[in-house]
């Protein structure tokens, strides 16, 4: 059998690269009153009810205790994730540094203030900073993660760091820096 020439690999719809999950996360280094409202931004931006994460170890320098909420996170997927994505590459101006991805295909940024993203000011709230991190996939990644049958995902068929660069400047017409 002939091997493939670019083209006709490109054209197979199990090659196409998808956005599987954007996890949103703000982290503010305390429990109380701040963590509540950073849980209410993320509620309104993802539409769906946060989870808060823990401290993993004491650390008395900056006043954190073991099992401490310290930060809150959401997964967004589907068109939602997509959406809120473009929303926040339009912050950083579709610009994004070579550190940002990673050797697995996927890419992380962060932004200043969630008001960039179209939200509202609320003097009561504030403005707090997230970090967007994006996970990318083709179809077929399933094999790996079932409890039944399950193998392991092709290296052909792995997104890898070039995968994910294209497909952010194609995407979104994004510059890489």
């Amino acid at each position: 059998m002939p091997s493939k020439t670019p083209q006709e690999r490109k054209a197979n719809p199990m090659r196409e690269i998808k956005i599987e999950k954007l996890c949103l996360n703000i982290a503010c280094g305390e429990s109380g009153d701040v963590l509540t409202k950073a849980s209410r931004v993320l509620e309104s931006l993802s539409g769906q009810e946060p989870v808060f994460s823990e401290a993993r170890l004491t650390i008395r320098s900056f006043g954190i205790r073991r099992n401490d909420k310290i930060a809150v996170h959401a997964t967004v997927r589907g068109d939602k994730a997509n959406e809120l994505l473009r929303r926040a590459l339009r912050v950083k101006d579709f610009e994004l540094k070579e550190k940002c991805f990673s050797k697995t295909g996927n890419f992380g940024f962060g932004i200043q203030e969630h008001i960039d993203l179209g939200l509202k000011y609320d003097p009561s709230v504030g403005i707090f900073g997230m970090d967007f991190y994006v996970v990318l996939g083709r179809r077929g990644g399933r094999v790996a993660r079932r409890k039944r049958c399950q193998s392991k995902v092709g290296a052909s068929h792995r997104v890898t760091k070039e995968d994910a660069k294209k497909w952010f400047m194609s995407e979104f017409d994004g510059i890489i820096m």
